[in-house]
């Protein structure tokens, strides 16, 4: 990762909060938005590592703040997790990401949310999530599925079988309800061209 492409993630997601990338927005959201504050130090740390021994003390000292900041807030998503530009954790608390997850761009992720794996059944593996997807409060997305494009995932909803682009899935275990997406709710979006997800999209989910 370049350093262009390190701040370029960090304005994404400040994007996602406050609609501008102004540098007063981020000392707002740093200071008194704890998902953003998780996920600045989320992505320095992520940048850091990519940078060899030389940066090593810095980033030793980014782990430290992200550990510190994953007990302090209830939020455990690894610094290694493949995450596009546009993260938004709307509340902190009880938030768990298995770090072979892939999320896409611009993602709502709300408290209580898992991402987590399963070793067997008809779906094993971890969850890949697309773009502009909103995880309601407390649901749980379990095991080697995909989820679409603009899906909107309802509060405590168990999904664990793929949903296809714009579904809205709620329920345990989830069901599809609709088709009208997660356009209400995933708001200040970033620009998603870039996001090497879209690039890997199952072709059953281009619909």
């Amino acid at each position: 990762m370049t350093c262009k492409e390190y701040i370029a993630m960090v304005a994404s997601d400040l994007y996602r909060y406050r609609g501008n990338r102004k540098l007063r927005s981020f000392a707002s959201c740093y200071f008194h938005i704890p998902g953003f504050r998780y996920s600045f130090f989320m992505r320095t740390a992520r940048y850091l590592r990519s940078k060899g021994i030389f940066f090593m003390p810095m980033y030793i000292v980014a782990r430290l703040f992200l550990d510190h900041y994953m007990f302090k807030y209830g939020i455990s998503i690894p610094y290694n997790t493949e995450i596009g530009p546009g993260l938004y954790i709307g509340h902190f608390g009880g938030i768990v990401v298995n770090c072979e997850a892939k999320i896409g761009c611009n993602c709502n992720i709300n408290h209580g949310v898992t991402i987590g794996a399963t070793y067997g059944g008809k779906h094993p593996g971890n969850p890949v999530i697309m773009d502009n997807v909103y995880l309601g409060p407390g649901s749980k997305i379990i095991g080697g599925i995909t989820l679409g494009n603009n899906v909107a995932v309802g509060a405590n909803c168990v999904v664990t079988k793929p949903v296809p682009n714009s579904g809205v899935i709620v329920g345990i275990p989830g069901e599809i309800v609709s088709s009208k997406g997660s356009s209400e709710y995933v708001v200040n979006t970033v620009d998603c061209s870039g996001s090497q997800l879209n690039k890997s999209i199952p072709s059953d989910f281009n619909g």
